[in-house]
């Protein structure tokens, strides 16, 4: 499954190397990376500002929990995705129905949890 070609990503990520990969990657499954964050307060900005489809969270951001993030978000009623380098704990466990995609991440690990998150029929 791929998500529709256009789809807009919010990709909040602290590494640089990660949120790089993580563009290239979404850029390959035809998407569009409408912009990035590093921490709470950029992604919080971000999300306030929409311009986005979907979000890749990171679930911790500089040693924090993107908790706050995640609430925001569902608030908005915007989708998003879990990214994590620590396995499907933490945070995620708060919000279940929201996919998870562990760190390294594959393109298509990527495109089925963004088609999974904006609910296209399969």
């Amino acid at each position: 499954m791929k998500p529709p070609p256009g789809t807009r990503v919010l990709i909040v990520e602290d590494e640089a190397i990660i949120a790089m990969t993580a563009e290239d990657m979404i850029e390959e499954l035809g998407c569009i990376v409408a912009n990035t964050a590093s921490s709470l307060a950029e992604a919080l900005a971000h999300v306030e500002a929409g311009g986005f489809d979907v979000a890749l969270l990171d679930i911790n951001l500089n040693g924090s929990e993107s908790t706050e993030v995640a609430r925001l978000l569902i608030e908005r009623g915007s989708p998003f995705v879990f990214t994590t380098g620590y396995g499907s704990s933490g945070p995620a466990a708060l919000f279940p129905d929201i996919p998870v995609v562990t760190k390294p991440y594959r393109a298509a690990d990527l495109a089925t949890a963004i088609t999974s998150a904006i609910k296209v029929p399969g």
